[in-house]
């Protein structure tokens, strides 16, 4: 929290007005792109996979926005990442009557050249590893369920709202049996999720068929495939216990199956960097910061395209009203940020000369939402700086932010821990929820119309305030780091995140 003699002279100094502030704020009040930014990047281009054709024409999309806003941009690539493209999917259940189920293959499913009808079967239980070999050749010809059948369909809020407390605790003592029971299925077999569906193709299973609720009504995570030379498909948690429950009764349900996609060899994988030149101080730099690549179940709208367009916003208000920084601002719009960061750890191993003169990386990663939390991330005098910068932020938008200073160093999450880990100042605008962790982190359903419109505004004038005042302040900012407190987990001294390299040859193994 702000320190009450910092407070106060925030507050007087937030009292006298900014011409640069003023125009930042009736820009983006009068004159926002956000919405064409969105229809064109969410429903016109779609969901941006590391290596996936959409990524390359997300890229080149950007380059070219920035050339309307008169901002020189560069196509950064840094490795190459298995290169895969989404066809079309048709999933079915043929008998005992027909019904057309909702899916989705994975992420580097393999393409099938024509469409498979055969049998459900379920992974039943083993006693062990030798149990489960021996009933193995049982796959031959079969799609096989690996996923657990939840009890319900209906999220924790919407029992907590109607259920008697009795009925409730009833289903929450069942599924956390259930659960624990299914967790010891998978390990029976002496295998994991990972290497489970490869043991199934090699066995002779024509698919297999998951079901990875993400506890909201209709939603489901898609994330990758691990078999490569039949499909693996995502069934919606409704038709997938529907089919379990076939299945399991005996009624030996078939569905039909065809999933196409390419495989695309080796392709590039790249940053996208904007740049605004500085005047007084070139060689020191403000950077903008989000990930471009996303999840492709959905369109990636709030993981990160909001982030995505909160800085390209950012980028082009500043660019209006502040086009002679005294430091150079720069934007990175980083690729394969959900295989771990693997972009902007990449710009931290390339660039070690912006690294060391960085005054200021503010990212945006974590949802729609309005920003409501900044983290000092460990450095000591954070509460300084930081403090000073949001002073000039509108109050209606300052006012809804805690701060936490010195914070703690973030070792993941998000790409602003790949600059904490080499010291450098790298800070997260941590949004509101609007149920982000349940409805559209990397789900089916993140979607254009779950973005919040206004809370994104706000965070484009709030980048944009913060990135001007970094780019003003006389002094460079502190990187003393405070002295980290014991792990609670480990009881142990905490340490500094340690660098991470980035993985620049990617999806093949």
């Amino acid at each position: 929290m702000l320190l009450p003699a910092l407070f106060a002279a925030a507050t007087a100094s937030a009292q006298v007005k900014d011409p640069v502030i003023d125009n930042i704020v009736k820009e983006e009040t009068e004159n926002s792109q956000l919405v064409p930014l969105a229809q064109q990047l969410f429903d016109g281009i779609g969901p941006r996979l590391v290596g996936t054709p959409q990524m390359e024409k997300a890229g080149q999309w950007a380059l070219e926005k920035y050339k309307e806003y008169g901002i020189t941009a560069r196509y950064e690539k840094w490795g190459d990442w298995r290169g895969w493209e989404r066809g079309v999917s048709h999933i079915d259940m043929v008998t005992p009557r027909i019904k057309s189920l909702e899916g989705t293959q994975l992420a580097w499913s393999p393409g099938m050249k024509k469409a498979v009808t055969a049998e459900t079967i379920i992974l039943p239980e083993f006693a062990d590893s030798v149990a489960f070999q021996k009933w193995l050749p049982a796959v031959k010809g079969k799609f096989v369920m690996i996923s657990m059948m939840q009890p319900t369909g209906r999220p924790d809020y919407n029992w907590t709202e109607f259920a008697t407390k009795e009925s409730f605790d009833k289903m929450k003592e069942a599924r956390t049996a259930q659960t624990e029971a299914w967790r010891k299925r998978i390990a029976n077999t002496g295998l994991t999720t990972r290497t489970l569906p490869p043991a199934l193709e090699k066995a002779g299973a024509v698919g297999v068929i998951t079901s990875n609720w993400s506890a909201g009504f209709g939603v489901d995570k898609i994330f990758g495939a691990y078999t490569k030379k039949v499909p693996t498909v995502d069934i919606a948690l409704e038709d997938y216990g529907m089919l379990y429950r076939l299945t399991e009764n005996g009624t030996k349900p078939t569905i039909k199956i065809q999933t196409e996609s390419k495989e695309l060899g080796a392709v590039p994988t790249f940053n996208i960097v904007g740049e605004i030149k500085g005047t007084e101080k070139p060689e020191e730099y403000v950077m903008l910061s989000a990930h471009f690549d996303s999840w492709d179940g959905g369109q990636g709208a709030t993981d990160n395209g909001t982030g995505t367009l909160t800085m390209m916003e950012a980028m082009r208000i500043l660019k209006k009203v502040y086009p002679n920084p005294k430091r150079t601002i720069l934007v990175g719009h980083w690729g394969s940020e959900e295989q771990g960061l693997n972009g902007s750890r990449a710009f931290v191993e390339d660039h070690p000369e912006i690294v060391a003169n960085l005054q200021a990386l503010f990212n945006q990663d974590n949802g729609t939402g309005r920003v409501v939390n900044i983290s000092g991330q460990g450095f000591l005098n954070s509460y300084d700086y930081i403090s000073r910068w949001l002073s000039k932020v509108p109050a209606n938008i300052r006012e809804q932010i805690t701060t936490n200073f010195p914070g703690t160093p973030g070792g993941g999450g998000s790409d602003f821990a790949s600059f904490v880990a080499v010291g450098a100042p790298g800070f997260s605008l941590s949004s509101n929820s609007w149920s982000y962790g349940n409805y559209t982190w990397h789900t089916n359903r993140d979607t254009y119309d779950k973005i919040v419109f206004d809370d994104v505004k706000n965070n484009a004038m709030l980048t944009a305030i913060l990135v001007y005042m970094a780019c003003e302040d006389p002094a460079k900012t502190s990187r003393e780091k405070a002295v980290l407190g014991i792990n609670p987990r480990t009881g142990k001294q905490s340490e500094w995140p340690a660098q991470t390299k980035a993985n620049r040859h990617g999806g093949f193994e």
